[in-house]
């Protein structure tokens, strides 16, 4: 029997060569400089329509003095996991004054986001549980239901009537959880808290709501679609990221004092991975203390987005159900969404394509989000750019129903 080498998928994927050859590749872009609202890329200015830093404090002075501050005072590395040296009296700090933020008793902090959720679900989830999933959830959750050998149900996306019909089937299992994103990263969807807090108290299971898209940019001063639905002191886990609304990198999860010690003493996630360095800590901490003391800047980056939704869906786009600082602008087939997000590159616009599986073949969508520190100008400019690329492309005005079948020639032709 001829033995197969492992390496024979890598040699048969050819998807990026051809996007690349027909110079649509969107990916991997190196930026040579950043001001947080504009990039640099290729050797052109072009506005950041595809950041997570919703509240632009990745440059804010106060933010870059902590970070500057840490490195004399600690070095550049903890050089060691949480459990063993690498846990500093900030982390103990920001934990503190994390949880007291987001309304949970206690706070873990991890050193990446996609950790919070791999390693806080892989660990306390076991094959006897089941973990009732919504079918979009991010990826890190989908690795935790992996690596926790737990039963997998998935429900369709923010249908509650089949997350409860599964629920009912399952009734008198003893350990279950329920997994959402409090915002869905690529449609800036909201979960639909206040009908699953009631589902998960009638049929007994745990909850955790991933907050990663949306602390900083709903609820209360930023503390996310718990606090939104009012419903935070009715969810069992809060999970996140420092990489977005915090301006950093690492992750967190809001829990029960029991539950931070249990995960302290058995994920591995946590004890076999370097913590994160001072000049980090520091970062999300003084992005914390900005974001608790400067509601305002959530109130930007929603009006910003709202405006900007608002004139988008006026020029004929379908930016779907959004209500967040995330604003999705669905295109259509593959080859006219790779089109249309080079078109807005050339013109000076950064955003970011969504490709199947993660959205239907024929509704591809250019992710758009959105920062308190956008100027209007900026936003009045892009929206130009939108409306000429969209008609030059036949998303939106006249040639709409014209150009379809030069998409499908197009089609053809590429065979992603």
């Amino acid at each position: 029997m001829a033995q197969r080498d492992i390496f024979e998928k890598c040699v048969a994927f050819k998807r990026h060569k051809v996007a690349k050859e027909f110079g649509v590749y969107p990916y991997f872009r190196p930026l040579v400089s950043s001001e947080g609202h504009r990039v640099v890329i290729d050797g052109k200015p072009r506005i950041m329509l595809g950041s997570n830093n919703y509240l632009g404090l990745t440059h804010h002075p106060e933010v870059l003095a902590a970070a500057k501050k840490a490195l004399d005072d600690f070095g550049t590395g903890c050089t060691g996991s949480r459990m063993l040296n690498g846990t500093l009296l900030l982390h103990e700090t920001l934990e503190e004054e994390l949880a007291d933020f987001i309304g949970t008793e206690a706070a873990l902090v991890w050193s990446t986001g996609f950790m919070s959720n791999s390693g806080s679900v892989g660990t306390l989830c076991t094959r006897k549980d089941i973990i009732f999933a919504d079918r979009e959830d991010h990826a890190s959750l989908i690795d935790g239901f992996i690596l926790s050998g737990a039963r997998l149900v998935r429900f369709r996306h923010n249908n509650v009537e089949d997350l409860e019909r599964k629920l009912e089937a399952n009734r008198d299992h003893p350990g279950k959880l329920i997994a959402v994103d409090g915002v869905y990263s690529m449609t800036g969807e909201l979960a639909p808290l206040d009908q699953i807090v009631p589902l998960a108290q009638e049929y007994n299971a745990r909850l955790l709501v991933d907050e990663a898209h949306a602390i900083g940019t709903i609820g209360e001063g930023g503390r996310g679609t718990c606090s939104h639905f009012g419903v935070t002191k009715n969810v069992d886990l809060i999970s996140g990221t420092f990489s977005k609304s915090f301006a950093s990198m690492g992750g967190f999860l809001g829990c029960p004092q029991a539950v931070k010690e249990y995960l302290m003493h058995h994920s591995r996630q946590l004890m076999y991975t370097a913590s994160f360095t001072p000049s980090v800590l520091a970062t999300v901490l003084a992005a914390l203390r900005i974001t608790r003391d400067q509601p305002e800047l959530v109130a930007q980056v929603r009006e910003n987005a709202a405006w900007m939704r608002s004139e988008l869906e006026a020029m004929g786009y379908n930016c779907l159900s959004s209500n967040t600082a995330v604003v999705p602008i669905v295109i259509g087939p593959v080859e006219q969404m790779l089109w249309f997000n080079k078109r807005i590159f050339e013109e000076g616009i950064f955003a970011n394509p969504v490709l199947p599986p993660a959205v239907p073949t024929n509704a591809c969508l250019v992710r758009t989000s959105y920062m308190a520190t956008q100027k209007r100008a900026d936003l009045v400019e892009a929206l130009d750019i939108f409306r000429r690329v969209g008609e030059e492309v036949g998303v939106i005005g006249p040639n709409k129903d014209a150009m379809k079948t030069h998409w499908e020639e197009l089609a053809q032709q590429m065979a992603i």
